[in-house]
């Protein structure tokens, strides 16, 4: 299988080489990038099979390389050592990717699937990679939140879920352990957030998606978040809230 490595680290590329030639010896990687630009000129020239591709890198990343490439039918593992948030974008995508430093075991078990994909158009993959990127750039937009003392401005992709208490409204962060009472019902805390990715499941809970780790069926089934949290989806959303998550 003819593989391109793309990542604007010497090492990280050393790395990567080496553990391909020991333990995928089905794997010919054909060349090695520092950047986007000779990424693009390498697939144009190789016409690979599979990629590994850098998220952080200088110029273009490693999404706008694939946005630029998405007519192509090769396979693509995205390399990270960080960003939760590209990871759970990649992950609701329906693409592959490998934390750094990256274990060989996880590496031959991407390298399978990749090689189940082979020759599959990526497309729509990275339409729904796209569309999710661009609402964590509206996620970014700093909200004023008032509270007993004043106001609280917090970054709406920090937020993991709110939870009612009445009059007010509970905001969990994932940057702290104990929420802060915002004096906003729900309802408004709903139509604050609902251009991003929040979703109420619950009379008594609005969570955002991007954080969500699991959903475990049941009369209306509950959420696992990401920091361990279960949040209850009533009887009454579930069936919006599971549309929601395919158009995901």
């Amino acid at each position: 299988m003819r593989a391109i490595i793309v990542d604007d680290e010497k090492h990280s590329r050393d790395v990567l080489r080496i553990l391909l030639e020991n333990n995928c010896p089905d794997i010919t990687v054909m060349a090695t990038c520092n950047n986007g630009e000779a990424a693009l000129d390498a697939i144009a020239m190789y016409d690979p099979q599979l990629l590994f591709l850098d998220i952080e890198m200088p110029g273009l990343d490693g999404f706008q390389v694939l946005e630029a490439t998405k007519r192509g039918s090769f396979a693509v593992i995205f390399t990270t050592a960080y960003d939760h948030y590209a990871v759970q974008a990649i992950r609701h995508s329906a693409l592959d990717y490998l934390l750094k430093p990256i274990d060989a075991a996880e590496l031959k078990e991407a390298v399978i699937k990749a090689t189940e994909r082979m020759g599959q158009p990526v497309t729509r993959k990275v339409d729904h990679l796209v569309e999710m990127l661009q609402q964590h750039i509206k996620q970014s937009e700093r909200l004023a939140l008032p509270t007993a003392e004043g106001l609280r401005m917090v970054v709406a992709s920090d937020i993991l879920y709110c939870e009612s208490n009445g009059a007010t409204t509970n905001v969990y962060l994932r940057s702290q352990e104990k929420p802060f009472p915002v004096t906003r019902t729900m309802k408004e805390m709903e139509e604050v957030l609902e251009d991003k990715a929040f979703f109420r499941v619950h009379n008594s809970f609005l969570v955002n998606l991007s954080f969500m780790d699991k959903y475990i069926k049941g009369d209306g089934g509950e959420i696992i978040m990401c920091d361990g949290q279960r949040v209850p989806v009533s009887r009454q959303k579930k069936q919006d809230f599971l549309l929601r998550i395919e158009k995901m």
